[in-house]
């Protein structure tokens, strides 16, 4: 019992740096958020959610978030199809999941100057592309910081992640469940349809999800390439937060409450929908 007690104090420095940087910021945040500017207790705060400007923020948020994660999770699962099953070369697989390891943490200021110097209005493949293929992707209406430039330079890390991140499941594919249904005249379409893919969709669903999340608290990059005119959620509470001509930081508390609740719903459907795949694979 004695021996058993001392394995606990194992999780004694987790234990503090959750409740130093989660549970006690959580706590500051939801109470900012049930208070006025000059510290009274009221709902005047949380209400002020769904005025239309905060409603249209958290709308476009969720569409950036969802577009996101589903070009990622998408082009995640074909490229992950090819790597693990598709019976390429071990180099290019382990040449991939390198990169992906790299690209997946690849964000912010770094990100968005790559990105404008390969996409913006002077970067390279821009230029080659109208010098050489005469192709003004700009005139024809392409934005680096547009919806749709936004959503695929969220795209560059969201890809590699979702690659890592179903990487197990994909592993977890026996081929003896190819076999069988070879064995019983299933073609590659019937397999890949009524036996890989409904074995595969709680994975790829529950990391869809966690794609959404990751897009959904994107700041840094989003900041560095419209300088805070795109008016995402995380863009709108920086400005309360840290000062504009609206500066309301109990305001910012409060949007900072709606993104947990919606991030801890997806990642809880994640959570659920991780399980129901494990016992599939076990």
């Amino acid at each position: 019992m004695a021996r058993t007690g001392w394995r606990w104090l194992g999780l004694l420095p987790f234990l503090a740096f959750a409740a130093l940087f989660l549970i006690l910021p959580i706590g500051y945040l939801v109470r900012g958020a049930f208070q006025t500017p000059d510290g009274r207790w009221s709902l005047e705060t949380m209400a002020q959610l769904f005025s239309p400007e905060i409603r249209a923020s958290y709308w476009l948020s969720i569409r950036l978030s969802l577009v996101s994660a589903g070009m990622g999770a998408l082009a995640g699962l074909v490229l992950g199809w090819a790597l693990i099953l598709g019976g390429l070369p071990g180099w290019v697989r382990r040449g991939f999941m390198t990169f992906s390891g790299v690209a997946s943490n690849f964000a912010g200021v770094p990100l968005a100057f790559a990105f404008i110097a390969t996409l913006g209005r002077l970067g390279l493949a821009t230029l080659v592309l109208r010098d050489v293929f005469g192709l003004n992707i700009y005139a024809a209406g392409f934005s680096l910081f547009s919806f749709w430039g936004l959503a695929l330079t969220y795209l560059y890390f969201q890809l590699p992640l979702m690659v890592l991140m179903l990487t197990p499941a994909l592993e977890g594919m026996r081929p003896e469940w190819r076999e069988a249904a070879e064995s019983l005249g299933a073609s590659p379409r019937q397999y890949l349809g009524r036996v890989a893919l409904p074995l595969l969709a709680p994975s790829v669903l529950g990391c869809f999800l966690l794609l959404f999340a990751n897009a959904f608290g994107t700041l840094a990059t989003i900041y560095a390439l419209t300088s805070a005119n795109f008016g995402v959620v995380p863009i709108v509470l920086f400005q309360q937060i840290r000062g504009n001509v609206l500066y309301n930081p109990n305001l910012g508390y409060a949007l900072a409450v709606g993104m947990i609740v919606i991030m801890a719903a997806s990642n809880t459907v994640y959570f659920l929908l991780r399980r129901r795949a494990e016992r599939w694979r076990s």
